[in-house]
């Protein structure tokens, strides 16, 4: 694992103030890269994070302060797999139909892809902390003051452990769709975003329409280069669990990754500008198209 420095640490506090900053003193409601990177660096200096470790719970305490400090009602989910304690955080703001966005923020225990050394754990910087970002700094820009729809922004324990001793994939989303007591409109899970050499196409496993909804608003952004409107890949990803409840689900993924479950997944292979993109896709898409149309 690489370590970043306090320098590195003090450099993105600036850019927090000045992203947050414009010419009325109040905050920005633009979603920006370089904040959502920050989200990046500040978990990877928690170290791997495995469910059931102690990076894990450092993790899930900064994502609640993190969801807290921009007004949004928190909630944590416990359950129990093989002797292990997950927590899922739950993140709720405003009022009508309901919307979920998920992401995980446990990262694998074993690099079992490391080409030099798979005994070592992964330290999830894309697999596992872009889509937290992404989350996070959504948590801070999203208006719904005005209603027209209930956003959830879901963070997942215990994704990552699938096939090591025996584990499913998805064990936390798992949980929260069994127990969802309400059916959302639709639920859009975003899963290693942050690569450099950004590419997510369609995925076989999504809500074709909903997918088609969400590529064009990237095309609109001018994103057609990142986001490809045709298929690649069927994935199993935590947007599985809800789909086989019968709910409207995508997975904004990008599986061209060539650091995915090694120990080369750090904070180097991701950039704020492809964080932003993906931000910008689903900030427009619930306040234009999801808000907008039940104003």
């Amino acid at each position: 694992m690489r370590s970043v420095g306090w320098a590195t640490r003090v450099t993105v506090g600036m850019v927090l103030v000045l992203a947050g900053a414009t010419q009325c003193g109040r905050p920005s409601l633009e979603f920006a890269g370089e904040i959502a990177y920050g989200h990046v660096l500040e978990q990877h200096e928690f170290g791997p994070r495995p469910v059931g470790s102690e990076a894990g719970r450092l993790t899930a305490e900064y994502i609640v302060r993190e969801l807290e400090k921009h007004g949004w009602a928190t909630e944590l989910q416990r359950f129990g797999f093989r002797g292990v304690v997950g927590t899922n955080v739950i993140a709720s703001k405003g009022e009508g139909p309901l919307y979920i966005l998920g992401a995980h923020y446990d990262t694998r225990s074993l690099a079992d892809r490391d080409p030099v050394d798979p005994s070592q754990p992964v330290p999830g910087a894309n697999d596992g902390a872009s889509g937290v970002a992404v989350l996070l700094e959504l948590a801070r820009v999203l208006a719904l003051d005005r209603g027209g729809a209930e956003v959830w922004l879901t963070f997942f324990d215990a994704e990552d452990q699938g096939r090591i001793n025996d584990w499913p994939f998805s064990v936390g989303a798992s949980h929260m769709a069994e127990h969802l007591a309400v059916h959302p409109q639709a639920v859009v899970v975003v899963d290693m975003i942050g690569d450099a050499d950004q590419q997510i196409y369609f995925e076989r496993n999504s809500d074709e329409g909903l997918m088609r909804a969400l590529w064009a608003v990237a095309a609109d952004l001018g994103y057609l280069t990142s986001f490809i409107p045709s298929y690649r890949y069927s994935i199993i990803d935590d947007h599985i669990p809800f789909r086989e409840r019968g709910f409207t689900v995508v997975d904004i993924i990008d599986f061209d990754y060539p650091y995915w479950h090694t120990t080369e997944d750090t904070p180097d292979k991701v950039t704020p500008e492809s964080l932003e993109r993906v931000g910008r896709v689903l900030e427009a898409w619930l306040e234009e198209h999801v808000v907008g149309e039940t104003d």
